[in-house]
């Protein structure tokens, strides 16, 4: 249905920032674009991973209006009772609870913020998609509330409920008129063979898994915003459990989240070796044989623009995650899950220990597949 012409215009003194998770976008009877298109001083961001996203990252570091993060939990003030003085930011996840809170658990920049709750004083209307816990509430619920909070005046917020409820009714009247469905039995299907490349079996004693993070600066919109620098390196062949891990220590002031974003202490980063120094030391360590397997091509990349050479022969894994999933995917953590323990330090240890899994799990499937 169509539900536009019952969008109202809702201007307001806050500033709302959605965070929308990647697997939430495309789910119809989602309510965060409904809010979005009600509140012209909303914004809508889709993903996972926002410490790189100049335009949140500015969003949520804005002096004027400070950011707060609406997420229940320990420590979370009640902002219908003790709302925050002045023009704020505020920050709400939009998704599933499990992935709302995999990405606040994810984002140092979000666990920063000061976080906000309530308890809903009305059951949800949400009468099409079952909420976890009775007193939990749709995205376009809690906007009602708690903008009705902040802004001191929650009859007129409660024009945001008119296009949710609309969408609702127009689904169950859809389902009370739709004709009863027979019950064919299900046929099974053989399940299709993994799609995956022969390398990760025909050449598993090359392959080498890397990780890489950066030290990097965003600049608002129009500006140039400094390159990148590489910070530390790690890398695993799986194959002898040879790991190579080297820390580098940026030549450039620290962005704010780096140190945050690589889970290093900052006195690890100063004492790290130079750019030629980790060049030369990986440069002994890789061989030219060598498969690199990295997520996506970020880390390679940062490796060779500080002059380092990789093999030519490279697979993606987030490309391959892709075609063996059959469905979108996330980021690597969201589709790894977590791992037993670290290959390194930091972030980018934990990020190597699940390219490993990743590789040893699909090798073992293309040889259970070749067996059969």
């Amino acid at each position: 249905m169509c539900y536009c012409a019952l969008v109202p215009r809702l201007e307001t003194a806050t500033r709302v920032v959605i965070l929308q998770h990647t697997r939430e976008r495309d789910v119809a009877i989602g309510t965060a674009r409904m809010a979005s298109l009600a509140l012209p001083q909303a914004e809508l961001h889709v993903g996972v991973q926002w410490a790189e996203r100049p335009a949140v990252v500015q969003a949520l570091t804005d002096p004027a209006r400070p950011a707060v993060l609406l997420y229940p939990g320990p420590g979370a003030i009640d902002i219908l009772t003790a709302p925050p003085t002045g023009p704020v930011t505020l920050v709400v996840v939009d998704g599933t609870w499990s992935q709302a809170r995999r990405v606040v658990r994810d984002n140092p920049i979000l666990q920063a913020l000061p976080r906000y709750g309530f308890a809903a004083p009305e059951p949800s209307r949400y009468r099409i998609r079952r909420e976890p816990d009775a007193a939990y509430c749709s995205t376009i619920e809690a906007l009602m509330h708690v903008l009705g909070a902040l802004e001191g005046d929650p009859a007129r917020f409660r024009a945001l409920l008119t296009p949710f409820e609309a969408m609702i009714d127009a689904q169950l009247a859809c389902e009370a008129s739709a004709p009863p469905q027979r019950d064919r039995p299900m046929r099974p299907r053989r399940p299709a063979p993994p799609q995956l490349p022969a390398t990760l079996a025909a050449r598993w004693d090359d392959l080498v898994c890397v990780v890489g993070e950066a030290n990097a600066w965003h600049a608002p919109p129009g500006v140039a915003a400094p390159p990148p620098e590489l910070v530390h390196w790690v890398a695993y062949r799986p194959s002898d459990g040879a790991r190579f891990d080297q820390i580098v220590a940026p030549t450039g002031p620290l962005a704010p989240p780096t140190l945050a974003h690589c889970a290093l202490p900052a006195a690890a980063l100063a004492a790290g070796c130079d750019h030629a120094t980790l060049v030369a030391r990986f440069g002994a360590f890789v061989r030219p044989t060598d498969v690199v397997c990295a997520w996506g091509p970020r880390s390679p990349a940062l490796y060779e623009g500080h002059g380092g050479a990789l093999p030519a022969d490279r697979l993606d894994l987030r490309a391959v995650a892709q075609r063996y999933a059959r469905r979108k995917i996330g980021t690597l953590e969201d589709f790894a899950g977590p791992t037993a323990a670290p290959l390194a330090e930091g972030r980018a240890g934990r990020r190597l220990a699940m390219l490993v899994a990743l590789v040893r799990g699909w090798r073992d499937a293309l040889r259970a597949a070749t067996a059969r």
